[in-house]
This record gives C-alpha cells, structure tokens and sequence, in this order.
C-alpha cells in the first residue's frame, strides 16, 4: 500500500509567493532562466537554476554553481522569505489552467517503496541528471522541486479534498503564464488521518514526472542510510482522472538525403494520407507531418497498429519503429542530432516557426499518450520510450520544500 506522511515544509511569505514560485529548472534553458529572473532577486531560479548569477558559459555542473544554489537558498531562509513550518502537516494544491483544473496531495513519500516499484516507474534516467540532482539536494539540503505522481482516483478521497479545499486558501497566485496555483494546509488532526487512511487503501504511485528527483532522493536515502527526512521525498499526488498529458512533437533536421515526394511515397506504404490535413491529430494512431508549408494527417494503416502490446502500440513507438528508424535513419532519438523535441505546450505555431525558418526540414505533431498507457505499462514493469508525455501544467518550485 502507499505510504504518505505529513511534513513541515519550508514555504514562502503567502505574500511573497508570486515573486519566488518558479517553473521547474528543466523546463527552460539557462539563458531563459536568466532573463525570467531578471531583476527578482526573490526569484526562485537563483536557487533551481543558480548558474544565472554566474558568468554565462560556466559549467553547469561545477561545484561552485551548487554553492551558488546554497548561498541563495540560506539567504532566502535568513531573510525570512521562506519559512518552515512549526509542525508537519499535509497540504493540497490546486492548479487551474484554462479550462482545466487539478488538485494533489502534497506530501512525504517512501524512498524505500520508490526501491520496492510501489512508486511505479515508466523511464529511464540518464546517471548525469541524477548526479546533478543528488548535488543540488545535497548542496541544500532540501527537496526542492516535487515529483509529480498519479494514482487510480478514489471517489471518496475526492470528496474529502472537495471539502478539505472549500475555504480560504493559504496561497494564491497566478503566474506569468496564467496558470493559477492555490494551497491549503491541513491543520486539522482528524483530516490528517482520514488522509492517511484513504492511502492505506490506495496500492500504487506512478511517477508522471520527475524519475530523476526520485531516483536522486533514492540515492541520498541511502547515503544517509536514512537519517531524518531523508528517507522520504517531496511528491504532489492528483488522481489520474485530473492528469492532463499534452503531446511532445519531434522536430526533423533534414530527409536523411529524400526528397519530399519520394518521403511521401514511402511514408504512403505506412499511413493512410490526407493532404489537407490538421495542425493537430484527433485521435491515437494519427499524427499529423508539416512540410514545405503544408500540413498532412498521416493515419497508421491497420497492420502496423494492430499489437495488443502496451509499450508496441504507443504512437511514439510505432514512429521511431516504422518511420524514424527505418526511413529517416535516427537508430536512437535519445543521442541523435538531427531530431528535437517540442513540448505540446509550445503548440503547433511553434512546429511551423522551426520548420519555415529553415532550421528544420519537417515536423511530427503528435496525439498525446493516455494517462492510462502510461499507468498499463508501469504495471507491467515496462519502460516507456523517450519523450513519451508532456504534463501540464507544470508544478512551480518553491511552493513547498522538504528539508532533510
């Protein structure tokens, strides 16, 4: 069963939250963080992203960009713009995004259950982004951006955070980009255990996002043999009927020497197509190709899709299987140059911008990933294939940190 705990978490000023909440560090380059930051010296990236107060070109990962993260981070809790909480509570967290809306549980989770697959995976890490993790947790001290977890949602722990969020929230904010994010903290002794009591019953965890914060408190679990706090890391938890996957659309650097008629003939044998096609697919096992100014609808043909296998009949593996791999040459979309990734978020405007500028020679608008593939294949111990899902909105750093 999945075990949750209460904490005190280190929170910023409700007054002050706007300036420090930030987007997570992996989600911008460091010249975007910089200028993001620009001005703000509350900003939370001088923490998440501390290489923007050092001269441009300095190696991410050198020691002095950690000590930078710490610095800023100890000023920030000595003048007194972040601050603990006296005792350990449970908290919820609501984001609003246009016509969607989310709430999650902020809590502790178990480093061990994380190793015993409770916490169920669907990636792989990369051990350089893990390293980086484990420096930053280790520089601070602290878990500072959450991992972002899903579970099959229980309709009676729905209604307690329909009750739970009913008031007046401790934190509200919208951000830059017009997401609206709110907190409540939970005082009450009883709610806290009706909350313990719910998860007890509740088997798994799926990571959405964040194996590499997990992984990386996994580490320091262990090399702490689990003193403290260290034993648990910082999670917000939404029921998967919340979740909100966007697709995560592939860029293309040039034809792998074809010529546009001749990648159209050969992508004819795979999908059925439709010149006049959409900037965005309306259903699995569509995608939609922009090329020399046009977009098409490509329909998978009924062969190619027809697997019962969960990982086989994604449509980010029936791409790399039939089209990138064998047509355009890319063996591994992890290490090649010659195709990028472009969150959904970005929209499709931004498809058309790469391709026009010339910079790229076509684009693959994608139809997103269920939250239901996703949940299928971590239960059967599966790994999904990169770049498989785009979450959103994303869960801003800083709104709660777990000191360990």
């Amino acid at each position: 069963m999945a075990t949750v705990k209460p904490f005190a978490a280190l929170r910023p000023k409700p007054e002050l939250a706007s300036r420090i909440c930030e987007l997570p560090y992996d989600v911008m380059s460091s010249e975007e963080a910089r200028q993001m930051a620009a001005g703000n010296p509350l900003s939370f990236l001088h923490v998440s992203k501390p290489e923007i107060d050092l001269e441009p070109g300095v190696d991410l990962y050198s020691p002095a960009v950690y000590a930078k993260g710490h610095e800023n981070f100890a000023r920030m809790i000595a003048e007194g713009a972040l601050k603990q909480d006296a005792a350990p509570h449970y908290y919820l967290y609501r984001q609003i995004m246009g016509a969607h809306a989310q709430t999650g549980l902020v809590a502790a989770v178990s480093c061990q259950e994380y190793a015993d697959n409770i916490i169920k995976k669907h990636e792989l890490t990369r051990p350089d982004k893990e390293d980086d993790r484990v420096r930053h947790i280790e520089a601070l001290s602290s878990q500072t951006g959450p991992v972002f977890l899903t579970y099959r949602a229980e309709a009676a722990f729905d209604a307690l955070v329909a009750k739970l969020t009913n008031g007046t929230p401790d934190v509200d904010l919208t951000a830059p980009d017009g997401v609206r994010h709110t907190a409540w903290v939970v005082k009450e002794a009883k709610d806290a255990q009706a909350i313990e009591a719910a998860f007890a019953k509740i088997p798994f965890l799926y990571i959405a996002d964040g194996h590499h914060r997990s992984a990386a408190a996994g580490r320091v679990c262990k090399s702490r043999n689990g003193a403290g706090e260290s034993s648990r890391f910082l999670a917000v938890i939404f029921p998967h009927n919340q979740m909100q996957i966007l697709p995560y659309n592939r860029v293309l650097k040039d034809l792998n020497g074809l010529t546009p008629a001749t990648l159209l003939e050969k992508l004819d044998a795979v999908f059925v197509i439709s010149k006049d096609g959409k900037p965005k697919p309306t259903r699995k096992h569509e995608l939609a190709l922009y090329m020399e100014g046009q977009w098409r609808t490509l329909h998978f043909r009924p062969a190619f899709a027809s697997t019962q296998d969960p990982i086989e009949k994604l449509d980010v593996t029936l791409l790399q299987k039939y089209i990138l791999q064998p047509i355009f040459g890319i063996d591994d979309p992890r290490t090649s140059k010659r195709i990028n990734f472009v969150g959904g978020i970005r929209g499709t405007a931004e498809l058309e911008k790469l391709v026009n500028s010339g910079e790229y020679a076509c684009a693959i608008s994608m139809f997103p990933t269920s939250i239901e593939d996703l949940m299928t294949i971590a239960d059967a111990g599966g790994i999904m294939p990169p770049k498989s899902t785009w979450f959103e909105p994303k869960l801003r750093d800083a709104m709660f940190c777990h000191l360990i």
